[in-house]
């Protein structure tokens, strides 16, 4: 399967800088986008693959942390390179508590911006692969009858099968053939990843979804 290749957006509204980081970074084999603001990068949205932003503070309509602000509301993790020419300590702290990646005053070396990307993009692909795999592991779950769910319940808590069969008023052979079925289902090669992976499941069920 071929590998979705990674995208670095460029949002900035002065297009002599938008080009310059632009060629910069297909110099080093990057996918690039450029925008001229937030709307922009709205209107397109983003790539299916490895995403990094590199976002001017200052815009035009919404500005730079605005947009990392609202992003953060919406529960949208998105790695974000700050630039700009009027950085000051208090802006750069707030970008870094939003959780950027760097926030880098022009100019900058190219290098500081190559690395910052890198970072970036490797921190994007970590957030997809996990997606990918909760999203495997709740269509594993979804794979399961309501009575099968109920065993997988009862198992990871501890339960014995002869206990589970009295909770749940079956026979002790029923609840071994549906705990065969969970196994099987699940892709759980022992009981300790079983539990693993409805940690997972209950995790991912108590933090706000994704928009």
């Amino acid at each position: 399967m071929t590998e979705v290749p990674a995208t670095v957006i460029v949002i900035d509204d002065d297009p002599a800088i938008r080009e310059a980081l632009g060629s910069l970074l297909r110099s080093v084999g990057f996918d690039v986008k450029l925008l001229a603001s937030v709307n922009d990068f709205l209107k397109s949205g983003r790539p299916d693959g490895p995403t990094c932003l590199v976002l001017d503070v200052r815009l035009p309509g919404q500005s730079g942390l605005e947009f990392q602000r609202e992003l953060s509301r919406e529960n949208i993790r998105l790695p974000i390179v700050f630039i700009t020419g009027h950085g000051d300590i208090p802006m750069s702290v707030q970008a870094m508590k939003g959780g950027a990646i760097e926030f880098l005053t022009k100019p900058f070396r190219d290098q500081d911006l190559l690395d910052a990307v890198h970072v970036g993009l490797a921190r994007d692909r970590v957030w997809l692969e996990n997606e990918k795999a909760l999203a495997t592991l709740y269509a594993s779950y979804e794979s399961l009858t309501p009575r099968e769910r109920e065993v997988m319940v009862l198992v990871v808590a501890g339960r014995l099968n002869k206990q589970i069969a009295a909770d749940l008023g079956v026979s002790e052979i029923t609840v071994k053939v549906h705990r065969s079925q969970v196994m099987q289902k699940m892709r759980a090669k022992s009981l300790p990843e079983l539990a693993r992976m409805a940690d997972k499941l209950r995790q991912a069920s108590e933090k706000p979804q994704d928009s």
